[in-house]
């Protein structure tokens, strides 16, 4: 007999929907930018948005209208400061601080954002200012549902009397690029009161267009930490959430809700972002540390590894000097251990599904299909409710075919499925999520070659089906989440995904999401009934870590031993000098032994005179990023970099550097006439931005920094 199946509930059941007329999506107004930034500038006027209207609507109808100061008033960035900043290209932290809003879910998604570049330069495009072409119009861009759309602003933004911003602020107070973004954001879902709640998860996917995995740490995989290291070595962006908890009342803390701070530093119910992870080498032996950021900027844990902890006394001098910040600027590290028991669940969004994957160097595929639950017709409800009705719910056929090469590869492939549900009103927490879910099934009637079979037929399967067989996943619990997805390793044959509502009768469109590994199998889905046959896979590109990283890892590291290898000078140059540049075919690395070492002994915090591979890592990301702006700098094409172009190319990185010291790196590493190859601009690169990291963790004031001896002696002679 089928297992009941289980609903987990965040709030109360929703009610079957009332309506007599199905209700669709309300789609964002599409606006085009372009078009309304030049018509600004040709009539010499600023660009008034009147569908985010700067009254009251706009903030919303809720508990966020009792926050605001009684003369709430609308300014542009000029009227607030003398010299506005759309984005501070050259700062490395998010350096955003929340405000009356509650969204630090939106924040902490934002804050795993700016570790990928690229990805935030989508999401905001970097080429707005307030002064070049300006005229009061900004634009941002989302993943909404399947597509990627285009959200205009106006700059107006709510303040108070004193000309403070009520909601999302810099800490650098002329940079205006999380206020704009947080209003773009709240006009896709209808207000900045919709904004108050949220889950990380959801933001993560609308940043990216990617899928999550949610990891319930208490229930975590004994892999935890690998699984870890290969999210935060590739594209992945990471946020958790702690539990509810008794507070600590006794801080005192201007627009935080101070009830909320937990005796041990965290905050109870509360969103931070996953900003990095280390294995260190203590005196007893190595311990896995986590790196978190609260998007307040501000109060951190207090715990073992802390700023304030005994346990940084464990480590090496560099390690400790390179890791530790003695600052209350939100960030901190704590132990994987204590990390399980504090926090409740992690989010992993990836740009690719392959995170939950140990298949290397294969691509994958997706497949969308949008489709909806209709009362009286495909609203059929989950199994667990008995009515007889499940079968009328909308049915979609997989159809995993067998591999070509079983040699090579395993007989289960790798199956991500997602089914998201939509808001069928303008205001994204006017309605409560849906109760969702979906049960696969195997269909052993049918061959892998199905299509033709059923093109004939197409008709649903009947209920005495699912009476009979039992589905792949049998536990699947139901949630009130926009989003679940679910992991699968498939055999062979064709399946059918049934996705539904807890309860019968309730009304909501959805999209499915279907991932696959390139050359493991190809998705046929078909929507049985409505015979929409279809077999339009697209496939998941990332310029970043594409086949470069996949092949290279797979020919220098799968030997050594999956995430725990060792490499000396010499390995690091052999691996180094024989890499195969993608983009750039005629590029060839040319590394001595001596930058091998000098580079080895910059990454090398533990002082074993290896590189682990997550040190490795940090310097192949380094390595992409340093060719990316080598190359554009290096205007003549020569493989080297004269002063002035040196000069470029640092300032490109976002680090500012004065001429003197520009110039005596130069002579340090130039040729003798002060050319820079580009294995010196690595050397030097990685130098400074080590050396930088190091003042900023030991300075107090941002002025200088107080070494003992064997610090000073550490710090100038191991590079």
């Amino acid at each position: 007999s089928m297992p009941f199946l289980l609903c987990l509930k965040k709030q109360k059941s929703p009610v079957p929907l009332g309506r007599s007329v199905f209700q669709k999506h309300t789609p964002p107004i599409q606006q085009n930018y372009q078009a309304l930034l030049e018509s600004c500038l040709k009539n010499k006027h600023l660009f008034t948005d009147e569908t985010f209207p700067a009254d009251i609507s706009s903030i919303g109808a809720g508990a966020l209208l009792k926050k605001l100061p009684q003369n709430l008033q609308w300014k542009r960035p000029h009227a607030l400061h003398k010299s506005p900043v759309f984005y501070a290209a050259n700062r490395k932290q998010l350096d955003l601080c929340q405000g009356l809003v509650e969204n630090c879910w939106f924040l902490a998604a934002l804050e795993a954002l700016t570790f990928h570049q690229d990805i935030l330069a989508a999401v905001v495009p970097q080429n707005q200012s307030f002064e070049r072409k300006y005229a009061g119009i900004f634009h941002f861009r989302f993943w909404h549902f399947g597509e990627w759309i285009d959200v205009v602003v106006d700059d107006r933004l709510p303040v108070n009397e004193a000309g403070e911003l009520l909601f999302v602020s810099s800490v650098y107070k002329n940079v205006f690029w999380g206020a704009l973004l947080e209003k773009a954001y709240a006009k896709l879902y209808g207000s900045y009161e919709d904004l108050q709640i949220g889950q990380v998860s959801e933001a993560l996917v609308d940043f990216t267009g990617g899928v999550n995995t949610r990891i319930k740490l208490a229930e975590a995989p004994p892999d935890l930490w690998d699984m870890l290291t290969r999210a935060t070595y590739s594209r992945s962006l990471m946020g958790c959430q702690t539990h509810l908890g008794v507070y600590f009342p006794s801080v005192s803390l201007s627009c935080i809700q101070t009830t909320k701070v937990l005796k041990n530093g965290l905050v109870a119910g509360h969103a931070y972002t996953v900003t990095g992870i280390r294995k260190v080498t203590c005196k007893y032996g190595p311990e896995n540390l986590v790196r978190l950021r609260n998007p307040w900027g501000k109060i951190e844990w207090k715990g073992d590894w802390s700023d304030s902890s005994y346990k940084w006394e464990l480590l090496s001098p560099k390690e400790k000097i390179l890791l530790r910040k003695k600052k209350d600027d939100g960030e901190f590290w704590m132990s994987l251990r204590d990390f399980k028991i504090h926090f409740v669940d992690l989010v992993i969004c990836k740009l690719t599904p392959d995170l939950m994957s140990q298949e290397d160097g294969k691509k994958w595929m997706y497949s969308l299909k949008s489709g909806r639950w209709v009362k009286g017709s495909t609203a059929g409800g989950s199994l667990g409710f008995c009515n007889g009705n499940f079968w009328m719910n909308p049915q979609y056929w997989l159809n995993v075919l067998p591999v070509e090469d079983s040699k090579r590869s395993p007989s289960t492939c790798n199956v991500v499925i997602s089914l998201m549900q939509k808001h069928s009103t303008k205001h994204r927490n006017r309605a409560p999520h849906l109760f969702i879910g979906f049960l696969l099934y195997k269909n052993t009637i049918l061959s892998p070659f199905f299509p033709q079979q059923y093109q004939e037929s197409n008709r649903k399967l009947p209920p005495g089906f699912f009476a009979r067989h039992q589905p792949v996943n049998k536990h699947q619990v139901f949630l009130d989440e926009r989003e679940v997805t679910h992991d699968f390793h498939l055999e062979p044959c064709v399946y059918v995904i049934v996705p539904s509502t807890l309860e019968p009768q309730q009304e909501s469109e959805f999209i499915l999401r279907v991932f696959s590994r390139k050359h493991i199998l190809r998705i046929f889905l078909l929507q049985v009934n409505d015979f929409c046959f279809f077999d339009t896979l697209k496939e998941i590109v990332d310029r970043y870590e594409g086949k470069i990283w996949e092949d290279f890892f797979t020919k220098y590291f799968e030997q050594v031993g999956a995430w725990n290898p060792e490499i000396n000078a010499v390995q690091l140059q052999r691996i180094l000098n024989n890499i195969s540049w993608r983009n750039f075919q005629s590029f060839r690395l040319n590394f001595s032994l001596d930058s091998c070492q000098g580079i080895l002994a910059l990454l090398d915090l533990n002082a074993t005179g290896t590189l682990s591979i997550q040190e490795f890592r940090v310097l192949w990301k380094r390595l992409l990023f340093y060719l990316e702006v080598f190359q554009k700098r290096d205007t003549k094409r020569s493989g080297k970099l004269d002063l002035v172009e040196l000069h470029a190319a640092v300032q490109e990185t976002g680090i500012s550097l004065s001429n003197e010291v520009c110039n005596l790196m130069a002579i340090r590493y130039g040729d003798p006439d002060l050319q820079i190859s580009f294995e010196s601009f690595v050397c030097f690169m990685l130098r400074v931005e080590i050396m930088g990291e190091a003042f900023r963790n030991l300075t107090q004031d941002g002025k200088g920094i107080y070494l003992q001896e064997s610090e000073w002696m550490m710090m100038t002679l191991y590079s």
